[in-house]
């Protein structure tokens, strides 16, 4: 008798329907992503985790303005992808007049899955024609892009240029009119003006001016016990701080990260703050650094506990 061999049925990915799913739910991927429809059912709390420029792709997606970069691609596509905060009306994608491709990132997700529903966006827009506009990602169509970590080089970084105002919506020497105009206006006066800060040792760090005051938001990589341990310790020693005209505000989740926030003195350019901030990331580091051969003491676990009660709401 001819001997039986079982075949275990892989999905086009190649991941193991009995693994933990990779978008990091707890459940087995044939629950999960696995399943036909399963992601939409599914609230995935870190969709940008395993990618190198996860911190940047969250403070893009949460509270930077105006800003545009080019996504780094893995299998090398003729078109540039560029991936933008806003887009005209939060569409999920649109060809410019000029070629250009965008993908948005402040948009209405379809799913629980924000990386997932990047991905179908950039899938669109790779085979867009000039002129295309995709208001919102629509119903799983079948053709199982995967999710974004599968379509970028995980260990690129990303450098965004940030704008003033949306008028790189249009393309270079189109004067809007009408409508377009009035849509560019009314997007414009919202803007908040904010900088990234330039300094050795720190990424996704974004000064914001918000009227009467200005903030450092500044998202970190850490899991977030760890990382109010470490401010912990540095509250203690009165090191939490970007020198003079500054203090701890809170801090707020997004997208699984913890992000911490200062008040600042607005009448200092941004630039300014770039030399504080590069001495409390060395600080944070060394705090970091220090607690797996010094735990916290009574007084740094009051702190934390203290910090960990301080979340803020942006406005």
């Amino acid at each position: 008798m001819a001997k039986r061999t079982a075949v275990k049925n892989k999905p086009a990915d190649g991941v193991n329907p009995r693994q933990p799913c990779p978008c990091g739910s707890g459940k087995r991927y044939k629950a999960c992503h696995g399943s036909a429809g399963g992601a939409a059912d599914v609230i995935v709390s870190r969709p940008f985790q395993g990618l190198a420029a996860e911190a940047e792709l969250i403070a893009l997606r949460e509270f930077v303005p105006s800003a545009t970069v080019k996504l780094p691609l893995k299998d090398g596509s003729g078109r540039e992808i560029v991936l933008a905060t806003v887009l005209p009306m939060a569409a999920a994608g649109l060809v410019r007049a000029d070629g250009t491709a965008f993908v948005g990132l402040q948009v209405q997700t379809r799913s629980g899955d924000l990386s997932r529903d990047l991905a179908r966006a950039v899938q669109w827009a790779l085979t867009a024609k000039i002129g295309d506009a995709l208001a919102v990602v629509g119903p799983d169509d079948g053709s199982n892009p995967g999710r974004l970590q599968d379509l970028l080089d995980p260990e690129a970084a990303l450098s965004p240029e940030l704008h003033p105002d949306f008028a790189w919506w249009l393309p270079p020497d189109n004067e809007p009119a009408g409508e377009v105009a009035l849509s560019l206006e009314r997007a414009n006066a919202a803007i908040l003006p904010t900088e990234r800060l330039d300094a050795p040792g720190v990424d996704a760090a974004y000064w914001v001016d918000a009227g009467d005051k200005a903030h450092l938001r500044w998202v970190r990589p850490e899991p977030e016990e760890t990382l109010l341990a470490a401010l912990a310790r540095l509250s203690v020693r009165g090191e939490l701080d970007l020198g003079e005209g500054s203090r701890y505000a809170g801090s707020f989740r997004a997208h699984g990260l913890l992000v911490p926030v200062w008040d600042l003195d607005r009448e200092l350019h941004s630039s300014e703050w770039a030399p504080g901030a590069e001495a409390l990331g060395k600080r944070l580091r060394d705090a970091l650094t220090s607690l797996d051969a010094e735990p916290l003491t009574e007084q740094e676990r009051r702190a934390r506990d203290g910090l960990r009660g301080r979340q803020i709401t942006l406005r």
